[in-house]
C-alpha cells in the first residue's frame, strides 16, 4: 500500500481537506507547510524567525529555509510509517531537494496526487470560505456553512474570512501557481509518480476513489 505520497494542485482544489480525511483514515501524519510555518512562528524557532525576517519584509520564504523546516519533520518519529506532504515541495527546485533528503533516508515517494479543479469553482469556493480564528476549523456559506450562521459550532468565536480569501487575491494566487508550481507537474510526470485526481467532486467521492489508488 502507497503511505508515502505528495498532494498538488492549485489553491482551493480541496487537496488539504483530503490530506486531513487520509492521514486520519491512515493514521499517517498530514505535513501542511502552512501548518509548519506557524508552529515555527509561534514557538519563536530560529526557523521561524528567520521566515518571519522574510515575511515582514514582503518578501517571499527561500526555499532553504522551507527546505530545513521539511527535513526537521521528516526527521520526527512518527513519519516512519508514511506522511502525507502537502503544500511541498512547490517548485522543482524543493522536489530536487526532497529527493536528495529521502535518498538519505533510503526512503522514496509512492504517488503523486494532482487534485484538479477549474479556476470558477476555485475562486467560489475560496471566496465562500470562513475560519474561526481560535480553533483554526474552516467552513463554507453554501457547502460546509456553520449550524448558526457566522459563529463556529466548536467554540461560539466569530468567524472570519481571511485576507488572502478575497477574489483579487485568489486570482493572483492562482496565477502564480501557474507560473510557479505548474512545473511540479511535469517533473512527477517525467518520473512515472503523478495521478490526477478530479476535485469537481464530492469530498466522499474523491476519498473513494484516492483510497483505490493508494491501494487501501
Amino acid at each position: 500500500m502507497k503511505k508515502r505520497m505528495i498532494f498538488v494542485g492549485p489553491p482551493g482544489a480541496g487537496k488539504g481537506s483530503q490530506a486531513k480525511i487520509l492521514s486520519e483514515a491512515l493514521n499517517i501524519p498530514h505535513i501542511s507547510t502552512g501548518d509548519m510555518f506557524r508552529m515555527h512562528l509561534k514557538n519563536q524557532t530560529p526557523l521561524g524567525l528567520l521566515a518571519k525576517s522574510y515575511t515582514d519584509q514582503g518578501l517571499l520564504v527561500p526555499d532553504s529555509v522551507t527546505n530545513d523546516m521539511v527535513k526537521e519533520r521528516l526527521n520526527q518519529d512518527d513519519v516512519k510509517n508514511g506522511f502525507i506532504l502537502d503544500g511541498y515541495p512547490r517548485n522543482p527546485n524543493q522536489a530536487e531537494y526532497l529527493d536528495q533528503l529521502l535518498g538519505s533516508l533510503e526512503w522514496q515517494i509512492d504517488v503523486v496526487l494532482n487534485v484538479t479543479s477549474e479556476d470558477d469553482i476555485i475562486i467560489k469556493r475560496i471566496t465562500g470560505r470562513r475560519t474561526c480564528p481560535v480553533c483554526g476549523a474552516i467552513y463554507h456559506i453554501d457547502n460546509h456553512p456553520p449550524k448558526v450562521e457566522g459563529i463556529c459550532d466548536n467554540d461560539g468565536s466569530p468567524l472570519v474570512q481571511r485576507k488572502d480569501d478575497t477574489e483579487e487575491t485568489v486570482k493572483r494566487r492562482l496565477s502564480v501557481y501557474n507560473e510557479e508550481t505548474f512545473p511540479l507537474i511535469a517533473y512527477y510526470q517525467n518520473k512515472g509518480l503523478l495521478i490526477d485526481v478530479d476535485g469537481n467532486r464530492e469530498l466522499s467521492s474523491i476519498t473513494k476513489d484516492i483510497l483505490e489508488i493508494l491501494g487501501a
